[in-house]
């Protein structure tokens, strides 16, 4: 059974740190990638990494903040976030998909989740 669990969400005020990490099991990803969605928005793609950690992907508004990095032998996917903001708030999620990353920047690019964890940002 394929399973990829988020941890390392909570409260944080604005400027803060918090990092996140997914464990999968079950199975290996070469892309392994950082989605969050906000109430009432999409969820929106944040940071990617290939399976050597060699190439690393972000979106405009994390670049600098946030770092993706992985650990193979422990299976596991981790997002340092720094410098937090209020926009920042959302449910967080663990993504997973057994080829190469190819662009892959939308949701449906994935066939496999985590259950999310939330991070809010007070101001």
């Amino acid at each position: 059974q394929v399973q990829l669990v988020e941890s390392g969400g909570g409260l944080v005020q604005a400027g803060g740190s918090l990092r996140l990490s997914c464990a999968a099991s079950g199975r290996t990803f070469s892309t392994m990638a950082w989605f969050r969605q906000a109430p009432g928005k999409e969820r929106d793609f944040v940071a990617g990494i290939n399976w050597n950690s060699a190439s690393t992907y972000y979106t405009g508004p994390v670049k600098g903040r946030f770092t993706i990095s992985r650990d193979n032998a422990k299976n596991t996917v981790y997002l340092q976030m720094n410098s937090l903001k209020p926009e920042d708030t959302a449910v967080y999620y663990c993504a997973g998909k057994t080829t190469g990353w190819e662009g892959a920047v939308r949701a449906y690019d994935y066939p496999y989740w985590g259950q999310g964890t939330q991070v809010t940002v007070s101001s």
